[in-house]
C-alpha cells in the first residue's frame, strides 16, 4: 500500500476555468502551463485543454518541446523568449512562438541565417521593470523587426505588476504607457494576465494570458458569481493517533504544548512534500470534512493535527487544501501565495479525473 498523499487534479474544473477566462476576456486566451502547469502536470493539463485552447504559454523551450512531443499542436509561446541565438533553430523546428524583450534579441533575429519566419510577441516594459523593451525603444524595435524579413506575425505585449490590487493606480498607468508607445503601430495586443482578465476589462486587448485562474487560484480580490474552481485537491490520511494530557510538548522544538487533554493525529504530509514548514499552529485542515488545525511544527514527512472532539481515527482522510479549504488560505498562513504551494507539490500520487 502506497503512502496516502494524493493530489487529485480535476480536469473538468480546469476546462471550466479556461472557458471562464475566454468569456471574461472576450478575445483569444493563452493557457499558461509553465512550471509544469503550476505543479498540476503540464502534459495532462494541456491535453485536457487542447480542443478548446487558443494556445499555450511556457517559460522556456524545454517546456515547449515536452508539449510538442506529447502531441500538442496548438501554438506555444515562449514567455521568456530565447536565451541564446542557437535556440532559434529549435524554435523554428518545433514551430513555436517567441517573446522578445531586449534589443540584443532584435539583433540576433535580424542576423539569423534561418529562412523561417517567426511569430514574435514583442514585450514592452510598461512599469514592472522585469523583462521588456523600454517604451522609447519599442517603436524602433518593431520597425526593425518588420524590416528584417524574419517575422511572420507580430504581437505587442506587456505584463501587469499589480493587477491583483484593485485600489492601486499602477495598472492604469501601465495601460496608458503601453497605449502611448503602441499608438499607430496597428499590432494585436496582449496585456492581461489572470488579474487583468478578472478585473481590468478595458485592457483586455486581443490576447489574454490565463495563468493562476486556470488552476482556481486567487488572481484578484474581486468576487464573481462564476468564480474559478479549485483544480487541485491535496489529501492525505491520519496514520497515527495518541491521547496526551495537558502540559505535553509536540514535535520539533516544543513549539506547541497542550493546555488540556488533547487527541493528536499524525498526517502523512510534510515540507518535503511541498507543504510549507513555516505555517503556525492553528493553520486549518479538514478532517473528514470537519475543520481542525495543525498543532506544532510541520516536519519533513509528517504533521500533527488536533483531533480533539472529532470523529476520526487511523485512516481518516485529511484535506490539506482544495474544495472547502482554499489554497490561498494556507498560503496566507505561510506568508506566501497559492502559486508557490501548487508549484512545490511533490512526492504525492497524482490522480487525474474528469
Amino acid at each position: 500500500m502506497s503512502r496516502p498523499l494524493t493530489a487529485t487534479i480535476d480536469l473538468a474544473a480546469l476546462r471550466h476555468n479556461y472557458l471562464l477566462a475566454k468569456r471574461l476576456h472576450g478575445g483569444k486566451v493563452l493557457a499558461i502551463v509553465k512550471a509544469n502547469a503550476y505543479g498540476h502536470g503540464a502534459v495532462r493539463c494541456a491535453q485536457a485543454l487542447a480542443d478548446i485552447a487558443d494556445g499555450f504559454g511556457v517559460a522556456a523551450i524545454e517546456e515547449a518541446i515536452q508539449l510538442r512531443e506529447a502531441g500538442i499542436v496548438q501554438p506555444i509561446l515562449l514567455l521568456e523568449g530565447w536565451f541564446e541565438a542557437s535556440e532559434l533553430a529549435q524554435i523554428a523546428r518545433y514551430d513555436l512562438w517567441t517573446a522578445l524583450h531586449s534589443l540584443w534579441q532584435v539583433d540576433e533575429l535580424a542576423a539569423s541565417p534561418l529562412e523561417h519566419r517567426f511569430t514574435v510577441w514583442a514585450k514592452m516594459d510598461s512599469g514592472m521593470h522585469r523583462l521588456g523593451l523600454h517604451p522609447d525603444d519599442f517603436r524602433t524595435a518593431v520597425e526593425r523587426l518588420r524590416a528584417s524579413g524574419k517575422v511572420r506575425d507580430l504581437v505587442a505585449m506587456s505584463h501587469f505588476a499589480r493587477a491583483d490590487e484593485l485600489d492601486s493606480d499602477a495598472t492604469p498607468k501601465q495601460i496608458a504607457r503601453f497605449e502611448a508607445a503602441t499608438a499607430g503601430l496597428n499590432l494585436p495586443t496582449s496585456l492581461s494576465n489572470s488579474g487583468g482578465i478578472l478585473a481590468w476589462s478595458h485592457a483586455h486587448g486581443d490576447w489574454g494570458r490565463a495563468g493562476i485562474m486556470l488552476y482556481g487560484g486567487a488572481g484578484t480580490d474581486r468576487v464573481l458569481p462564476d468564480w474559478p474552481q479549485p483544480v487541485m485537491q491535496l489529501d492525505s490520511k491520519v496514520i497515527s493517533v495518541r491521547d496526551l494530557p495537558a502540559g505535553e510538548a509536540i514535535g520539533y522544538g516544543a513549539r506547541f504544548v497542550t493546555d488540556a487533554p488533547t487527541r493528536v493525529g499524525v498526517v502523512a504530509c510534510g515540507y518535503a512534500d511541498g507543504y510549507p514548514r513555516v505555517v503556525p499552529t492553528g493553520t486549518p485542515v479538514l478532517v473528514n470534512g470537519q475543520r481542525s488545525r495543525i498543532i506544532g511544527r510541520v516536519s519533513m514527512d509528517m504533521m500533527t493535527i488536533d483531533l480533539t472532539g472529532l470523529d476520526a481515527d487511523i485512516g481518516t482522510p485529511v484535506r490539506l487544501w482544495g474544495d472547502g479549504l482554499p489554497a490561498s488560505e494556507i498560503a496566507a498562513a505561510a506568508g506566501t501565495i497559492d502559486y508557490e504551494l501548487f508549484c512545490n507539490v511533490k512526492r504525492a500520487r497524482f490522480d487525474y479525473q474528469g
